[in-house]
């Protein structure tokens, strides 16, 4: 059974920048692996460490942010490639969700069929929630994908989020892969259940 997203709860990282790419999301050289497993290490890598892996300044290496799962971004994330381990480096690094102002939309596909809910909020609300966020790195967010809003501090802002990536999340149907597994072992289940062989179509 796949998890279902109704709310996600978190502290948050601002991650300032727009138009950011895949790319920088994740270096292509990180992309030589033949499982995406240990990807979450190479997130931002080379903004992140210098050419001898020392930590640069970067909002994901403030302790302040340390154990954040919501990442906040500006718009245009996303863009460039269509590499779908850039998302898989961000859920690995342990984020939950990801809240911008609006997302490339290769990026956003892949990011949904992984259950990475990418939402999206109106620029005056998600400036509110970087200087709050600044402000204060222990504020909790809320990502209400029912109710379809984010809550922090003592405001609530509308999220916007396209309808059929929002219904597979609350539902449970965000990996068409998952789904036709889950499937296959149903019948397969049935079929033991059967007094006969189920005859092949």
């Amino acid at each position: 059974m796949l998890e279902k997203f109704t709310v996600i709860r978190g502290r948050a990282v601002p991650l300032r920048g727009e138009d950011i790419d895949t790319d920088r999301i994740l270096p292509a050289r990180f992309m030589k692996v033949l499982t995406f497993e240990g990807l979450g290490q190479y997130l931002f890598y080379d903004e992140r460490f210098d050419e001898k892996g020392n930590p640069k300044p970067h909002p994901l290496n403030d302790p302040r942010y340390r154990g954040a799962t919501i990442l906040l971004v500006e718009s245009g994330f996303g863009s460039g490639s269509s590499r779908e381990h850039a998302p898989q480096a961000i859920k690995r690094a342990g984020f939950k969700a990801i809240i911008g102002e609006s997302f490339a939309e290769i990026f956003f596909g892949n990011a949904t069929a992984i259950g990475l809910p990418c939402v999206s909020l109106a620029p005056e609300d998600l400036g509110v929630l970087f200087r709050s966020v600044e402000e204060n790195p222990e504020l909790e967010v809320e990502i209400d994908l029912v109710n379809k809003e984010v809550r922090f501090g003592d405001r609530t802002a509308p999220l916007s989020i396209r309808e059929e990536a929002r219904e597979a999340l609350v539902e449970g149907l965000w990996d068409p892969i998952g789904e036709l597994l889950e499937a296959g072992a149903l019948l397969d289940e049935f079929d033991r259940k059967l007094p006969y062989p189920r005859r092949a179509e």
